[in-house]
């Protein structure tokens, strides 16, 4: 594709960070998307099976590209919010083609003596005059600020739960002082576990709503800067816990764990066959494996189940790795996947998620051609804490990243419970 052909020379340019990413054709811009990775994302752009993968509207806008320009973000929440405002300034057609501008979200804060941050359809707002319709009510009520399109509401949803563990905040449907037993008890439980403010003053809580809206407009940098400018007059007057939550803060800014922020951009259709003999799951199943040692001895290798995004502990399998006695998981990896195709009795999964990158990818996709079963694989790879740092093939495989990391993490909590447990065990036979 000529397009493709013109782009390509420039992708390893690209950094290894979060950030948003345009293509453009001369000065307008086709599309805007956020990533985890800026060159890994941009580069799937160019697979060999982007027709199958992407669909034709993706292949044509890329067709049509002759450049890719980028913005790095210090955390993929900041890539959310940028990737929003960058959709309202420019209104690229592959981002809004076959969807009306009514059925994006948006996040809004009310302008209340105690402000809400809630969740709305673009149907419910009223831009000119700044006002929405609650879902539960025919009262309009102002609004203080609005930002977005949110292209997914799941990811909004997703961010604005993030921002609250940092900055806690109300999004009750009905103002904060509403005489409703149910919504008083919302307030409650919240409260109870750190999602809504403690005990607050008027003042406090317009600062962390301050905060908020500085992060909902992209504007993280001013408000680092804030939030040290606070945590250092705290302490030269001797306003010790105010430092310290300061302090907590920017810490937590900056150590988001927000990989499930980046889910599909479209929409990935697998047709997934088993292998005869096998029965397929009816449930959406998705089956991790990890493996743990110690210096390559009591190697252990589990399998763990997600079964309709909930974790099915009666399913999990542990394997007691028998051919390879060096740290050897790639091998570790193959042996437990052509046992675990040995019982025909377990159903098959829809999807695969393994530990590790590339070659633990493909090394499962062998072992399951090898078998005649045709199941989507995808891989989990970590940074040097042993935190998610890349998703490969989850969108191929028709799951979201976010179901991909619970997979994998689940995985690897079993599997070093086990190896502990077998290590102990061995211990006491000594």
């Amino acid at each position: 594709m000529q397009g493709m052909e013109r782009i390509h020379p420039s992708i390893d340019k690209l950094p290894d960070v979060p950030g948003v990413y345009l293509f453009k054709k001369g000065r307008t811009v086709l599309y805007v998307g956020k990533a985890t990775s800026l060159r890994d994302r941009v580069r799937s752009y160019f697979d060999d099976d982007l027709i199958a993968t992407r669909g034709p509207r993706v292949v044509d806008m890329v067709t049509k590209a002759d450049r890719v320009a980028y913005e790095p973000t210090p955390t993929v929440l900041e890539a959310l919010v940028r990737e929003a405002a960058l959709i309202k300034k420019y209104h690229p057609i592959a981002n809004s083609e076959g969807k009306d501008d009514k059925t994006f979200l948006y996040a809004v804060v009310t302008e209340e003596d105690i402000p809400r941050v809630l969740v709305v359809r673009g149907k419910d707002i009223d831009f000119e005059r700044r006002t929405i319709r609650p879902s539960r009510s025919n009262l309009e009520e102002r609004v203080k600020a609005i930002y977005g399109p949110f292209p997914s509401g799941a990811q909004l949803r997703e961010g604005l739960r993030i921002i609250r563990r940092i900055f806690p905040f109300f999004d009750t449907p009905k103002p904060v002082g509403a005489k409703s037993k149910h919504q008083a008890a919302k307030i409650e439980f919240n409260t109870q576990i750190g999602q809504f403010p403690r005990a607050f003053g008027a003042r406090e809580y317009r600062r962390t709503i301050r905060r908020v809206m500085l992060l909902l407009s992209g504007r993280g940098k001013e408000l680092r800067a804030s939030l040290e400018r606070d945590m250092h007059r705290a302490a030269r007057e001797e306003r010790f816990e105010e430092a310290a939550e300061a302090r907590r803060e920017l810490f937590a800014l900056d150590h988001i764990q927000d990989v499930s922020l980046i889910k599909s951009d479209s929409s990935w259709t697998s047709d997934i066959h088993g292998g005869r003999g096998y029965p397929m799951s009816t449930e959406s199943r998705i089956e991790a494996y990890d493996t743990a040692h110690l210096a390559g001895t009591n190697a252990i290798g589990v399998m763990t189940v997600v079964a309709d995004g909930a974790p099915s502990k009666r399913d999990y399998r542990t394997f007691r790795i028998r051919g390879f006695k060096k740290n050897d998981d790639i091998g570790s990896l193959k042996e437990i996947l052509s046992r675990r195709l040995s019982h025909p009795e377990w159903p098959l999964p829809s999807v695969i998620v393994v530990d590790g990158g590339t070659a633990h990818k493909k090394a499962a996709e062998r072992v399951l051609s090898d078998a005649g079963v045709s199941i989507p694989v995808a891989a989990v790879v970590k940074d040097e804490r042993h935190r998610p740092r890349e998703i490969i093939g989850a969108r191929r495989a028709g799951i979201s990243e976010a179901d991909a990391v619970l997979a994998n993490s689940e995985a690897h909590r079993f599997s070093i419970a086990k190896h502990r447990n077998a290590r102990s065990q061995s211990m006491r036979a000594k």
